[in-house]
């Protein structure tokens, strides 16, 4: 044959040759048929999915916990995940692992399909060495890190790791560490991290979470700190147990480090199913659309009977969300953190939008360190992510007083207030009841570039309320008075004109009052208006966020 370098009777694959010999013929001496090679390669797999093996995998399903790989199967689109570095292993150099045993390194990472998107996973395997981080898995995991980075995927890290894995990391070649976080924050605002804490993370470990978007935690199971029981009792005498000291209670209700507490390892993956169904898939992109059926004009007379007539009144907020958003549905963050605000994720006209909202029925709804901090955080995620904002007002102010004087209570209301300024996605403000002093700033006020602001009837915009008015200014004249209960009811009543919505609908400071039952169809044909919103900031490398 033209062109060929072989001889008719030469077969290179093993077949027939020319001197009527069968098998394969050409093949070096040592050498095995890549049927073997490859029968060997599914073993090596095999048992790198069995982990720590059999019986480490049924004490992680004792514990009441899923192994790694059971957690991709969940999270992932069925047949749709795809390892790499299966076959990564300890690091021998150093002598304490010479005779270890470590498959894929105690670390499994790849990408699926979540919902038909790429996603990007990294999963400790606490069936390996308790999940540590060696040197091997940090590679691995800086390959798929990088790759979700160039590839604008969301990551997804599932925690359950001891932390660093101290028989590779003690000595000075721990002078090499540490990139990890360096890159988690150049992602921040990229793509979304989700950090699922589906069992202890300690140490190095627990600063994934603290510089993700998103972390739920699994109660009696997840747990992060900085250091654990036995080193805090080394270091200050402290005996502590790991729950107690950085368990979903302490992290979700109390530190605000965590997101959500989760009864067990399916929920948690439920969770982060429909965390990442309202976000886009990386920062230059808008958030998906879904079709709705719940119709955009309807109205509801529930509406008109939430808002008890006294203004001191508390209620429920939620239910005012309830009733506005689709299929009254909403995705909590932080709900059992600072209380007194709401920051949930929903969807109006099958639009996701991130409601920030007061919430009356804890401490009035006022704003304190707590709730600023949640509110700055939240608003600077949506923001990020180009999910517009909706802000349901009924806010007496900023907490006062000595003690959250001592706490910051300054510098952490100007976080909330930096993070509304900057933020420049659209931004739909709803006056719901009252709106006083700083608060009505840092809740998206005129000021503040909301592309629609308006309000219901009888809400109350002031520097504070009428009876703080006149405690201040009319309190001479009502000691002095000869009726001082009659004396200080006119005054109320001459502050409450003064504070009257048509007032600021009038003088054009804010844009409509509606009808509460017009409140969802009022909201989405905002969003929709205000979906190509785009504002020019001046140019700068980067503000100075207070902290």
């Amino acid at each position: 044959m033209e062109g060929t370098l072989m001889s008719e009777d030469t077969n290179v694959s093993g077949g027939a040759t020319g001197d009527g010999l069968e098998g394969p013929q050409n093949l070096l001496p040592g050498t095995a048929p890549l049927t073997a090679l490859t029968e060997q390669l599914h073993e090596r797999r095999g048992k790198a999915r069995l982990g720590g093996g059999l019986e480490k995998i049924e004490a992680q399903h004792a514990r009441g916990k899923l192994t790694a790989r059971e957690r991709i199967d969940l999270l992932v689109d069925e047949g749709t995940f795809n390892e790499i570095g299966i076959h990564g292993r300890p690091h021998y150099s150093q002598p304490a692992m010479q005779s270890k045993d470590a498959p894929a390194d105690g670390v499994v990472t790849g990408w699926g399909d979540v919902d038909g998107r790429p996603v990007a996973i990294v999963a400790y395997d606490f069936t390996v060495m308790a999940g540590s981080m060696g040197q091997t898995g940090e590679i691995k995991v800086t390959r798929i890190r990088e790759m979700a980075l160039q590839k604008r995927m969301p990551l997804v890290w599932l925690l359950d790791s001891a932390g660093a894995r101290i028989q590779e990391a003690a000595g000075s070649l721990f002078a090499g560490s540490g990139h990890l976080f360096r890159e988690e924050v150049q992602m921040s605002g990229v793509v979304p991290m989700v950090a699922a804490m589906m069992g202890p993370c300690a140490a190095g470990t627990a600063y994934i979470p603290g510089l993700s978007d998103f972390v739920p935690m699994v109660v009696g199971q997840g747990a992060m700190a900085l250091a654990g029981p036995h080193l805090v009792k080394a270091v200050t005498g402290e005996e502590i147990e790991m729950e107690d000291l950085g368990g979903a209670k302490v992290h979700c209700r109390k530190s605000g480090v965590g997101d959500l507490e989760v009864k067990d390892d399916p929920e948690c993956i439920e969770a982060i199913r429909k965390y990442l169904s309202y976000f886009p898939g990386n920062c230059e992109q808008k958030p998906p659309v879904v079709e709705c059926d719940d119709p955009e004009d309807r109205g509801s007379d529930r509406l008109l009977e939430i808002i008890p007539e006294s203004p001191r009144t508390p209620y429920n907020m939620y239910e005012v969300i309830e009733e506005i958003v689709d299929d009254g549905e909403w995705f909590d963050i932080k709900p059992k953190f600072a209380k007194s605000l709401i920051t949930c994720l929903a969807r109006m006209g099958g639009m996701p939008v991130g409601i920030v909202a007061n919430q009356p029925k804890v401490l009035g709804g006022v704003l304190d360190v707590d709730s600023a901090d949640k509110a700055a955080r939240f608003i600077n995620l949506c923001d990020a992510f180009n999910i517009p904002l909706l802000f349901l007002q009924d806010v007496p102010g900023f907490l006062v007083g000595s003690k959250v004087e001592q706490q910051g209570i300054i510098r952490h209301g100007a976080k909330m207030l930096y993070a509304v300024s900057r933020a420049t996605v659209p931004k739909i403000t709803v006056l719901v009841r009252k709106a006083y002093g700083a608060g009505y700033y840092v809740m998206c006020g005129r000021a503040y570039e909301p592309d629609l602001i308006v309000a219901w009837p009888g809400a109350e915009i002031s520097v504070m309320g009428a009876e703080g008015a006149v405690n201040i200014i009319g309190r001479s004249a009502i000691e002095a008075a000869d009726d001082p209960e009659a004396t200080r009811e006119a005054m109320l009543n001459a502050v409450r004109q003064q504070i009257d919505p048509y007032i600021a609908v009038g003088n054009a400071m804010i844009d409509d009052i509606i009808d509460p039952r017009e409140t969802r169809q009022t909201v989405i044909r905002g969003l929709k208006m205000a979906k190509d919103k785009h504002v020019e900031r001046p140019w700068k490398k980067h503000g100075v966020m207070p902290v």
